[in-house]
């Protein structure tokens, strides 16, 4: 609402007013919102804010200084088509779509995900091939599964985010199973040609349960119940947990919330720093990179969220600035401490420089195999659940074949031969994380705790 156009719209200039959704009369608002969901609990489901200075109702569905703009004003269209453009000529190669499901507005709906929003993209997609022909769309859309996937393609956004991926990637490691995150990415993994995800551990917002609760009953799992445990378990209230997650807009009513903190604190390094317990310490640092692992190597584009890359853990000096203290996603949003990073990255045994070190092999490994190009992926049927494993296969001619498997558990897990050596050739294979070779034992195939591997064959 400090936006040029906004302070124009106050002024009283009706062709700035019109970019925005805004009513003469609280009966005109009446039309949409007893249909539209709770985003946050401290609003409720009440989007509408009266403006004093335009004497009008604008719709606000984040926060009261963002107002949602009007993408049914040609005027508007083109004017954002001005500033796509704008950005392309700057040297941007690619564009976040922010809450692209909101963009769509229809009276007796849910204002979420309507075709408006899709046939905008897809317009905008269309003049964009023929000015700047070089732009990509990454869609940005925190809904149900089955809707982020239909915002992804050649035609709309060339590029998405896979929030279920990063959510129960968190899931398993807090349950120690794999059948949930195995059973989605099974059923919602693949895209159209020409389009592909990206994938990411953290982004700067909260974490949501946001999978399928179907997919969760598939699998005999309550999706209401399994998201009060993950809850419990990322705040630190369940026995045994490791993690030092907070609580995001926790509902009183429904004991709903969201997660906030650094990937380090919820995979365990702030507490095992403070108690001080080194074995606890080294098994935090490889969780994250084991998690790390899987995000290099599934297929898309990964991102590494600032801070991660140096085991950045929860900063409570956000609770100082009182225009912050209020949104504790702050606590994984620090400024960044240029002398103490340089400290602890100058420590060959800190936990920071090991994982430095250690997201540096891996981004190494992506780079040099071909395998993990393109976004093709498929989940192998591993007996023992606990062990996530997916193959990727080499492209144009390079026909290696890569099993990648993740132990998601804090035991040694045994993996028999439920399909390797046909897949990848008689052992011993190549671990190429380690440059070592590896071979069934007597007991099979051992993964310690955490352990992360891409196993090396040839396809026949």
């Amino acid at each position: 609402d400090d936006h040029v156009w906004a302070r124009a719209a106050k002024a009283g200039d009706a062709e700035k007013q019109a970019y925005y959704r805004m009513f003469d009369s609280r009966a005109e608002t009446e039309r949409y919102r007893p249909i539209l969901r709770e985003i946050f609990p401290d609003r409720g489901s009440d989007p509408f804010l009266w403006v004093p200075e335009v004497k009008k109702w604008v719709w606000s569905t984040f926060y009261e200084y963002q107002w949602d703009l009007n993408f049914g004003n040609p005027a508007l269209f083109r004017q954002m088509l001005d500033e796509i453009l704008y950005l392309a000529n700057r040297g941007v190669d690619v564009l976040r779509l922010d809450a692209v499901p909101f963009i769509g507005k229809r009276a007796g709906t849910n204002c979420e995900n309507q075709p408006e929003a899709h046939r905008l993209v897809r317009a905008y997609n269309a003049l964009a091939a023929i000015a700047a022909p070089a732009l990509a769309f990454k869609s940005e859309a925190i809904v149900h599964p089955d809707e982020v996937a239909r915002y992804v393609g050649p035609e709309e956004a060339q590029l998405s985010y896979l929030p279920v991926l990063m959510v129960l990637l968190w899931e398993a490691l807090a349950t120690r199973d794999t059948g949930l995150l195995r059973h989605t990415l099974i059923k919602r993994f693949a895209i159209p040609d020409g389009s592909g995800w990206v994938t990411y551990l953290r982004g700067h917002d909260d974490i949501g349960w946001g999978f399928a609760d179907e997919d969760a009953a598939e699998m005999y799992i309550d999706g209401s119940d399994h998201r009060r445990f993950l809850n419990a378990f990322y705040t630190g209230r369940f026995a045994y947990s490791f993690a030092r997650g907070l609580p995001f807009q926790e509902n009183s009513r429904t004991g709903d919330c969201r997660i906030s903190g650094t990937t380090a604190s919820l995979a365990g390094l702030e507490a095992a720093l403070e108690a001080n317990d080194p074995a606890a310490v080294d098994m935090a640092v490889r969780r994250i990179l084991m998690l790390q692992g899987v995000i290099m190597t599934i297929g898309g584009m990964p991102l590494i969220y600032l801070g991660d890359e140096v085991a950045q853990l929860n900063d409570s000096s956000y609770l100082q600035d009182p225009t912050k203290r209020h949104d504790n996603r702050w606590v994984h949003r620090p400024a960044t401490d240029w002398p103490a990073r340089t400290l602890a990255l100058d420590d060959p045994d800190s936990p920071a420089s090991n994982v430095f070190a250690g997201l540096r092999r891996l981004i190494a490994l992506r780079k040099s195999h071909p395998a993990f190009a393109g976004g093709e992926m498929e989940i192998l049927p591993l007996a023992n659940r606990h062990v996530l494993a997916y193959r990727r296969d080499g492209i144009a001619d390079d026909h290696r074949t890569v099993a990648v498997l993740a132990n998601m558990g804090d035991r040694v897990e045994w993996i028999g031969d439920w399909g390797l050596v046909a897949l990848l050739g008689p052992a011993p294979w190549e671990d190429l994380v380690t440059g070592g070779t590896v071979a069934f034992g007597d007991e099979g195939l051992q993964l310690e705790p955490y352990q992360f591997l891409c196993l090396s064959g040839e396809m026949g």
